[in-house]
């Protein structure tokens, strides 16, 4: 079914004028409940095997039904990536839905929906979804039909659409897919026409080299990298935004040979977690915001016992319930900080959908490696939006094994001098392989030698030269030689990025953090040559900048900070930048 028919004809040398748009930025709007994630699914999909590179992200209410949610999907003619403030296209299927974007609905934004829901809103395109949704047999296919005239907007292939709904749709029968495909055929004739007519300008052309790109979100992307890191065991307590990884993870458990286990609460799962490497597994925890509160003696207890474990704290904001549903980084000090005395930790913060893989692999090698806490920093927006991306990169993934087969007279807490003792596990060799949660001697026997306490302190203390030695250096976006340093860590990554092309100033750079902790040695002399830096946080504090100063002595000279519970879009780290390098904006 896949072919041509309804592919944009205007690709032709007026693309390559400086008319051309880049990318189009289409907005649903409505309750829960009124299917918006259906259309967000049928068209990144559609768009993607139609040629077209896509980026999507949600924001949503913590309810089932009712509330006011959106999901904003970015079509480019080149790769997209992050956020944006500004709508193409607005499909609002409900009243309320234009005033809860506010300020993002511009002059220039075509708004299509029904004028019996919406009311008198000016230049409004009125489609009336609701009553030909009801002509194909009820209003469930108006999702459908709207999905059809955004495709038709964007001149994806049609026949992609159609068969993608085939596909969909065919375990519900011939019927529910002719309709279906009916709804989608009188949507994009809609989206056609209004092209046609000037109603709505698109210029975007397909590139067809996109087709076979992956496309996934962060969560998916961290479950793959924890099965690339030798994953074999998961206990979770399901808490918004880290449910997708537990989830994916128990839909393709019996093709990896994962244990999934939905733990009783985060305790019980941190428990699990330090109980199956201890066994011999390699175990990933998943919580969010107070479910990892709940974690934080079994945290202590990974510090002592001396036993890897991958903890997944997806941030939301805060202090307890907060906005569940929302985003924020403001966990950094809590994951750096949590446990009762002190022992080393590493902190990853991915900052694209390809770091959620490759660090949540990294997490489990340098966690096995170094006999430690690894933590991997997501946010709701991170877990939460999709784009597409040529592919994984499985190079350099293997997983690597540091147990040790134990012999008679096996200790496991052998003083080293890089603080790291051979791991052994039950059953494997002739040793014992004691643990305990108190001070205790090299054999694991409990002890209350006050010389000999300091002299384990200090064992596991030399850990942090070896996580040092591996820590991954920041990223430097732009000329080492710029006069203003923008400084960001995890999921900021790519609208800090695209806010440096669109200033255009060469004057300008970024340094990206995708290891927060430890703090790379190369980044002294980055925030040395720099004449002026400015921080880039989701939290109200500005906690990475804090650690900055706490660890370098470098105070940041100003900080853009964002705790609304929305992501950073492109438009407020531009805006930012710009009003500080025009003396006209300060923290905040």
């Amino acid at each position: 079914m896949e072919g041509k028919r309804g592919r944009r004809t205007d690709c032709g040398p007026a693309s390559a004028t400086s008319s051309m748009q880049e990318d189009f930025s289409v907005v649903l709007s409505g309750e829960a409940g009124q299917g918006i994630q259906t259309v967000e699914e049928v068209l990144t999909r559609v768009l993607k095997r139609s040629g077209y590179s896509v980026f999507a992200t949600k924001e949503y209410m913590s309810r089932v039904r009712g509330g006011n949610n959106s999901t904003e999907i970015r079509v480019g003619s080149r790769p997209v990536r992050a956020l944006v403030d500004a709508i193409d296209l607005l499909v609002p299927l409900q009243q309320g839905a234009i005033e809860h974007l506010g300020a993002r609905v511009a002059p220039g934004t075509a708004i299509m929906g029904e004028r019996s829901v919406l009311g008198d809103v000016p230049g409004l395109i009125d489609v009336p979804l609701s009553a030909m949704a009801k002509e194909l047999g009820g209003e469930v296919f108006s999702n459908i039909i709207a999905a059809g005239a955004i495709c038709g907007i964007l001149g994806a292939d049609e026949g992609v659409l159609e068969s993608y709904l085939a596909e969909r749709f065919g375990r519900k029968g011939e019927d529910i897919v002719a309709k279906n495909l009916e709804a989608a055929r009188k949507g994009y004739a809609i989206g056609s026409d209004l092209v046609k007519r000037g109603r709505v300008k698109v210029t975007i052309c397909p590139d067809d080299g996109v087709r076979d790109d992956a496309l996934m979100n962060g969560a998916e992307a961290v479950a793959l990298g924890a099965l690339a890191g030798g994953c074999n065991f998961i206990a979770s307590y399901p808490m918004s935004p880290s449910t997708g990884v537990l989830t994916f993870l128990a839909q393709h458990a019996r093709e990896f040979d994962v244990v999934v286990e939905q733990a009783e609460d985060e305790i019980a799962a941190i428990n699990m977690g330090l109980g199956a490497w201890y066994a011999g597994a390699r175990a990933l925890v998943g919580t969010s915001g107070g479910g990892f509160a709940l974690m934080v003696e079994g945290v202590s207890l990974a510090g002592m016992l001396e036993t890897p474990i991958v903890v997944h704290l997806a941030q939301r904001p805060g202090p307890a319930t907060g906005l569940p549903t929302r985003t924020e980084q403001g966990d950094l000090e809590l994951a750096l900080y949590a446990g009762h005395g002190p022992f080393p930790r590493l902190i990853l913060a991915p900052g694209s959908i390809e770091d959620a893989f490759r660090l949540t692999h990294r997490a489990f090698d340098q966690a096995d490696r170094h006999q430690v806490p690894a933590f991997v920093l997501t946010d709701q927006y991170l877990m939460d939006s999709y784009y597409n991306f040529p592919g994984l990169d499985l190079r350099g993934l293997e997983v690597e094994d540091h147990i040790v087969r134990t012999e008679r007279g096996y200790r496991r807490y052998a003083i080293t001098p890089s603080g790291v003792s051979p791991r052994g596990v039950p059953g494997n060799g002739e040793g014992l392989v004691m643990v305990d949660s108190d001070e205790h001697d090299e054999d694991g026997h409990i002890t209350e030698d006050l010389a000999l306490r300091t002299r384990m302190v200090d064992k596991r203390m030399r850990k942090r030269e070896g996580i040092l030695a591996d820590c991954l250096p920041p990223e430097l976006i732009g000329s080492a030689d710029c006069e203003t340093l923008l400084i960001s860590w995890g999921s900021t990554y790519h609208a800090v990025r695209e806010a440096i092309d669109r200033l255009g100033d060469p004057k300008v750079a970024a340094l990206h953090f995708t290891q927060v902790w430890p703090i790379h040695p190369d980044t002294a002399g980055h925030l040395k040559r720099a004449k002026r830096t400015i921080a880039i946080e989701g939290n109200a504090t500005g906690q990475f900048a804090r650690l900055l100063r706490l660890e370098l002595g470098h105070e940041v000279d100003h900080r853009i900070l964002k705790y609304s519970g929305l992501g950073f879009s492109v438009e407020d780290v531009a805006r930012g930048v710009r009003a500080i390098l025009d003396g006209k904006g300060g923290d905040g």
